[in-house]
C-alpha cells in the first residue's frame, strides 16, 4: 500500500509539473506577441511624429484603449470565470462532482435563452442521474447549436477581415484578437470557463494561428493551384488576386473554426476520459463540417464594394507598371 501511495504522488507531482509548464509557456507566449504587437504600434508612431508629435501621442493613447478593450478585458473576464467541465459521466459517490453540476444547470439557464421547457429540466429535477440526463439533453439540443453560431460568426468575420487586409502583421493582430473574443463569448454563453491548463493550451493554440496567419499573407496561387488551372485565372481579369485573398481568408476561417471547436470540447467533454488525441481528433472532424458553411455565407454576403476594392487595386498597379514602362 506504501509502494501505491508513493506512486500516486509521483503521478500527481508530475502533473503538477506539467500544468506549471503550461502557465509558463502561455504567460511567455502573451508576453512575446505583446512585444510583437508593440514594436509595430512603435514604427507606425515613428512614422506618425514625423507629421505631428500630437497626433504620435493621440494614437498611443487609442492604442491604449483598444488593447485593454479588445485583448486585456476578455482575458480578465475569462479568468474570473468559474472553471468547470461537463462530461457525459459522472461518479455518483462524488458529492463535489454533484454540486459542480448543479452550478453549471444554473449558469447554462442564467447565461442562454433556453426554452420553457428546457429551464424546468434543468431547475427541476428528481435526482443526479435526471440532472445529468438533462443536461446533455440541453447541451446537444440547445447550447452547442449556440456556440457553433458564436465559431461560424467569428470565422466569417476572420475571412473577411483577412481576405480585405494586405499586411501581414495586421492580419496577426486581427486573429489573435478574433479568436480571444470568440473564447470570451463561449465562457460567458456558457457561465464557466475551461481548466487555466486547458486555457494555458489555448492560449498557444490562438497564437500559433496569429503567426500562421501572418505567414499565410505570402501564400500565392501558384503554391496550391495546378498550372493548368492557374493559366485559366491568369486569362480571367481580377479573378486571380479575388481568390488569392479569399483563399487566405478561408485558411485562417478553419484554424479559427478548429479553436472554437477545441475550446467548445474543453468546455463540454464527451466522456469522462478525453485524451489530446480524441480532442483533436473531433475537432478536425467538427472543423471540416462548419467551414463550407463559413466559407459559402461568407461569399454569399460578399460586399460588392469589396469586390471593386481588389479590381481598383489591381487596375492602379497595373497603370503604375504601364507608366513605369513607359518611362523607361
Amino acid at each position: 500500500m506504501e509502494e501505491v501511495s508513493r506512486f500516486m504522488k509521483k503521478i500527481k507531482k508530475e502533473k503538477s509539473r506539467s500544468k506549471y509548464l503550461f502557465y509558463v509557456i502561455a504567460i511567455g507566449v502573451l508576453i512575446v506577441f505583446l512585444l510583437m504587437v508593440l514594436s509595430s504600434i512603435l514604427d507606425i508612431g515613428e512614422r506618425l511624429r514625423r507629421v505631428s508629435v500630437y497626433l504620435e501621442y493621440g494614437f498611443y493613447i487609442l492604442f491604449v484603449l483598444l488593447f485593454y478593450f479588445v485583448i486585456l478585458q476578455p482575458i480578465i473576464i475569462i479568468v474570473k470565470s468559474p472553471s468547470l467541465s461537463i462530461a457525459t459521466s459522472l461518479d455518483q459517490n462524488d458529492p463535489k462532482a454533484i454540486a459542480i453540476y448543479k452550478k453549471v444547470a444554473k449558469n447554462i439557464v442564467k447565461s442562454n435563452q433556453l426554452p420553457q421547457e428546457q429551464n424546468i429540466l434543468l431547475t427541476q429535477y428528481k435526482n443526479k442521474q435526471e440532472l445529468l440526463f438533462n443536461l446533455q439533453y440541453v447541451f446537444e439540443k440547445t447550447v452547442k447549436g449556440q456556440l457553433n453560431r458564436i465559431i461560424i460568426h467569428d470565422a466569417k468575420t476572420v475571412m473577411i477581415s483577412t481576405a480585405i487586409c494586405q499586411s501581414a502583421r495586421f492580419d496577426m493582430i486581427t486573429v489573435f484578437a478574433v479568436n480571444l473574443k470568440m473564447i470570451k463569448a463561449l465562457v460567458v454563453k456558457c457561465g464557466f470557463r475551461p481548466s487555466m491548463k486547458n486555457l494555458s493550451k489555448l492560449t498557444m493554440n490562438v497564437f500559433g494561428t496569429a503567426l500562421i496567419a501572418e505567414g499565410l499573407e505570402n501564400l500565392k496561387l501558384e503554391d496550391i493551384v495546378p498550372k493548368s488551372s492557374l493559366e485559366f485565372l491568369n486569362n480571367v481579369p481580377y479573378l486571380g488576386v479575388v481568390l488569392e485573398s479569399v483563399v487566405q481568408g478561408a485558411a485562417n476561417a478553419l484554424m479559427t473554426l478548429r479553436i472554437g471547436c477545441v475550446c467548445r470540447r474543453y468546455l463540454f467533454n464527451d466522456g469522462s476520459i478525453i485524451t489530446k488525441e480524441d480532442i483533436r481528433r473531433q475537432a478536425y472532424k467538427e472543423t471540416l463540417k462548419l467551414l463550407p458553411m463559413v466559407v459559402a455565407d461568407t461569399i454569399a454576403f460578399f460586399p460588392k464594394r469589396i469586390v471593386r476594392f481588389f479590381t481598383s487595386r489591381r487596375k492602379n498597379n497595373m497603370d503604375e507598371g504601364d507608366i513605369v514602362g513607359a518611362a523607361e
